[in-house]
């Protein structure tokens, strides 16, 4: 490596050639490695400029910067991933159903009848909303948005996923039994089992719950008395959610976690075969 010292004097003599170009004279030197380079290969730096080879290598070890969607993502963030996703999903789906009219409404929505050839209803009915009444869609979003952070914070984006999913799959096996005669769409049933969860967290944790008890019931409430409202959908996911809420808070040592996910995964297996019971009944 060239010294200072060096480099002075060589600049005094008269321009040397670029190391890169050696028809190209130059007066300027890299200050990482002493090297001469041109006007094409110096790459301007905090103190004089580089040569190609000591950008690249300063480049790559220099710390990554992740972007702040790689940010969210990470093991520790404090987003609610899980929350906004949902939410985004929804509001596409929405977007397709008015523009396909009432084609991805009809496909998605949940109909008893279709239960043992079109399964998958009974979750993709909590994707679509009442093409007709954006009311629907927002209530049930802006409930998601309020209500999924505090819960995701609580219990981790796999167990609110969890939770979501259980919660939309027990609205439409009590659709089942209670009113097989509907066709049901909308998260309301999700958005109970959130409901449920959330008020089963509140009492573990001391917080007083009779503010939330009384919006529980004007919502429950509500589906008695608002024509074309589910109530069935809105019983089956709040007892589910605050089924698995109740699982999770009383298994949460890290010796109880294979526990809790076993039973868990025995919740969502007695609503499959409750589903399949239904049909063997009939």
């Amino acid at each position: 490596m060239t010294h200072p010292e060096e480099g002075g004097a060589a600049a005094a003599a008269g321009p040397s050639v670029c190391y890169r170009h050696a028809d190209r004279p130059s007066f300027a030197r890299c200050q990482r490695c002493g090297r001469t380079i041109c006007g094409e290969c110096q790459t301007p730096a905090a103190v004089g400029v580089h040569c190609p080879e000591c950008t690249a290598a300063a480049r790559a070890s220099a710390p990554r910067t992740a972007s702040p969607m790689a940010r969210a993502f990470r093991r520790g963030s404090s987003t609610p991933v899980v929350t906004y996703s949902i939410i985004a999903v929804t509001l596409a789906v929405y977007v397709l159903q008015l523009i396909s009219g009432g084609v991805v409404t009809n496909a998605l929505g949940y109909a008893p009848v279709l239960t043992l050839d079109q399964p998958w209803r009974m979750l993709t009915a909590a994707l679509v909303h009442s093409p007709g009444s954006i009311f629907h869609l927002l209530f049930n979003m802006y409930a998601l948005f309020v209500l999924g952070p505090l819960v995701e914070s609580f219990i981790g984006r796999a167990r609110l996923l969890a939770v979501y999913l259980l919660s939309a799959l027990g609205g439409s096996v009590a659709v089942l039994y209670l009113a097989p005669a509907t066709f049901v769409i909308g998260a309301s049933g999700a958005i109970f089992g959130l409901f449920g969860a959330f008020f089963v967290i509140q009492r573990r944790l001391g917080g007083s719950s009779i503010q939330f008890i009384v919006l529980i019931g004007l919502n429950l409430g509500l589906g008695f008395i608002v024509p074309n409202v589910s109530w069935q959908a809105h019983v089956g996911g709040l007892a589910v959610g605050a089924l698995l809420a109740l699982i999770m808070v009383r298994m949460r040592r890290p010796a109880q976690q294979r526990l809790q996910v076993g039973l868990i995964a025995a919740a969502g297996a007695l609503l499959i075969a409750m589903t399949v019971l239904r049909f063997a009944l009939l």
